[in-house]
């Protein structure tokens, strides 16, 4: 690794404002719509205006371009504008180049979105219908010859070999969905709101790719999220206490590739957690014993169990003991499987609401919050913290 101590972003910079439109199956509006809405409600959950934005994250895959999104909110100058790639993998980055950018002075505050119609337009799980010719597409074509054509079957991979390596059932994977949903139940914005599952439920689901059933997979959202990002000083003055980025990470793994990393030596991990996790709890000077909630990128229930084990929370092949117990709050939202499929971003924000002590499924006196962006591509994560 590059960086071998504690960085000097830690404690730099504060997420100040979350905004979200309405989660649903058929939003009726555009994608520049929904990201716009979205920005407008999290500047004035933060107390801010458009003026005041004067930088704007996304994700390569956005639609809505940052001026686009600045002329329609009524912003003006921008001094900085960004995107991360791959996919789900970009999440906390977006925080992260953020920081980076209010910690340095580029910027004052910044708008992290995402925004798409990933439902009712173009859905993710209907797998790869063509591919320009890139890098990217030609790591592909070891894959799609053969059948692996959805994010759920590039997964579905990692996932038998996991469960062949320690000596599970598919049921160990139930009990993410048990939890996530468990909670989306009592979350008015979520999907799943008032329907709770057991693990009957999951095991009876039909299935999608072996070993993975329909509850193993997370939902496909319309919608739009939104962060505001400013400094720790300002963001003191603002209405919200505020969630102080106390470590942001971005990692890729030895031999990475985008969902189909078939050629490591190990199929039962994932690397590139293993680097974000090294890189967060060094710099926030944390270790998983430090950690009162998790909200885990959960767009497939395996990637929850592996995420947990890279993170150290428990020993490799004990993560489903670990998950059925409850000895951490997880997805108190509902998660991806439960509340919405956001690219991870209303997980960012219910990290932040479990720092303000605001959540619907608040955990008492919550003030270290580990998020997680997505996995089996090259991915990021946060750890957020209060007393800012």
């Amino acid at each position: 690794m590059s960086a071998r101590g504690r960085d000097p972003l830690s404690g730099r910079a504060a997420v100040a404002g979350i905004g979200a439109t309405e989660f649903s199956k058929d939003s009726g509006r555009s994608e520049l719509r929904l990201a716009v809405e979205a920005v407008r409600a999290a500047l004035d959950d933060a107390g801010l205006t458009p003026g005041d934005v004067d930088g704007l994250v996304t994700f390569t895959m956005d639609t809505s371009p940052e001026i686009t999104v600045a002329q329609a909110c009524g912003m003006g100058d921008l001094s900085f504008f960004s995107r991360v790639h791959y996919g789900g993998g970009a999440a906390c980055a977006t925080v992260l180049q953020a920081a980076l950018a209010v910690a340095a002075g580029v910027a004052e505050v910044v708008v992290c979105y995402r925004a798409f119609n990933e439902r009712s337009g173009r859905r993710f799980g209907a797998g790869v219908q063509h591919r320009e010719p890139s890098a990217e597409g030609a790591a592909l074509g070891w894959a799609l010859p053969f059948g692996l054509l959805t994010p759920a079957s590039w997964v579905a991979m990692a996932a038998q070999r996991y469960l062949h390596r320690y000596g599970l059932t598919p049921e160990a994977f139930g009990h993410v969905a048990v939890v996530d949903r468990r909670y989306a139940a009592t979350n008015p914005a979520a999907h799943f709101y008032g329907r709770p599952i057991t693990l009957a439920d999951h095991a009876a689901s039909r299935w999608i790719v072996e070993p993975l059933r329909l509850l193993d997979c997370c939902q496909e959202t319309d919608g739009g999220q939104a962060l505001v990002v400013t400094s720790v000083d300002r963001a003191r003055d603002l209405p919200h206490p505020p969630a102080v980025v106390a470590a942001a990470a971005q990692g890729a793994g030895r031999g990475q590739e985008q969902m189909t990393s078939f050629y490591r030596d190990d199929l039962a991990g994932l690397p590139e957690t293993g680097v974000v996790a090294r890189r967060l709890w060094r710099t926030a000077g944390l270790g998983p014993g430090d950690i009162d909630v998790g909200i885990l990128y959960d767009h497939f229930t395996p990637f929850v169990l592996m995420q947990l084990e890279e993170f150290g929370f428990c020993g490799r092949g004990e993560a489903a003991d670990f998950a059925a117990e409850e000895r951490l709050p997880l997805n108190t939202h509902g998660g991806q499987l439960g509340e919405a499929y956001l690219h991870g971003m209303n997980g960012i924000a219910e990290g932040v609401r479990q720092v303000r002590g605001t959540a619907v499924n608040q955990v008492p006196r919550a003030s270290r919050v580990l998020v997680t962006a997505g996995t089996g591509v090259p991915t990021s994560g946060l750890v957020l913290t209060g007393g800012g």
